[in-house]
């Protein structure tokens, strides 16, 4: 499939659910969590680094900037939008430049995409916390994907859905969430967010019939050491470096607010 080749009712969806919101602007954490994405990106592209440009889905949220690093690599990019007002602010880019094709698309609900038609996904932005039926998503996701396509995903990992157990006092639900098998978590915007443990990631992706690359914390270093170390006399590169190298060794453990997964289909 091309992106010229998308059925045109995927631009005629409407907007269902909520997306998960963007980071605070001006937090310096925030904005280094954003790079660290993003470099962890530009490392899974890595396998595809002497082949032909692939065809990518962008399930990500607009602020989470991956369409453009994807297309910057020579990918062809379809990537959904909520919704139509969004299209004027996000123009289509033609080959030359790296495709980017846009489509508006039920966030939820991903029948319109064809069979075995993408090589890989790449659902940044822990949007598939905002699915509570993540299983259900991922299966339609990966009945889109060819055989050897490959996913890159995000979530909301246990520990940050325990801390806001904790800042909303659901004594209750704190005690019971580290033995659940589905543990769904109410956020400060009323929405709700499920979230995970390292294990509970990996199993669900291997029950919709995905083999695991790996499953790492998107962060290890601390909000506090990372901010000390910013506005102090601290290399940005070298912090950087030494995160991405944390993540590597620590996977599969259950450290920071967000857990990232790569897997491929069998």
């Amino acid at each position: 499939m091309t992106a010229s080749q998308l059925p045109p009712q995927a631009y005629e969806r409407p907007l269902t659910g909520a997306p998960t919101p963007a980071p605070v602007s001006g937090d310096p954490f925030a904005e280094f969590t954003r790079e660290v994405a993003h470099r962890q990106l530009i490392s899974w592209m890595g396998a595809w680094a002497d082949l032909p440009p692939r065809m990518i889905l962008d399930i990500s949220p607009i602020w989470a900037g991956t369409a453009p690093i994807l297309a910057d690599a020579g990918h062809d990019v379809v990537q959904t939008l909520p919704d139509l007002a969004y299209a004027p602010l996000m123009p289509d880019r033609g080959p030359a430049d790296g495709a980017i094709r846009h489509v508006t698309a039920d966030p939820c609900d991903f029948t319109w995409l064809a069979p075995a038609s993408v090589d890989g996904i790449v659902a940044e932005g822990q949007v598939l916390s905002d699915r509570l039926a993540t299983e259900e998503t991922l299966r339609e996701l990966v009945r889109a994907l060819r055989p050897g396509g490959r996913i890159l995903l995000s979530v909301d990992s246990l520990v940050l859905g325990l801390a806001r157990l904790a800042e909303q006092q659901r004594w209750a639900e704190l005690a019971d969430a580290p033995s659940a098998d589905v543990v769904v978590v109410p956020r400060a915007d009323g929405t709700l967010g499920r979230c995970f443990w390292p294990a509970q990631l990996r199993a669900s992706l291997e029950e919709v019939g995905l083999d695991v690359e790996w499953v790492r914390p998107r962060t290890v270093l601390s909000r506090a050491t990372v901010e000390r170390t910013l506005t102090g006399k601290g290399n940005r590169e070298e912090l950087l470096a030494a995160e991405m190298l944390l993540a590597c060794e620590r996977e599969d453990d259950a450290v920071g607010s967000q857990l990232v997964a790569a897997a491929f289909k069998r």
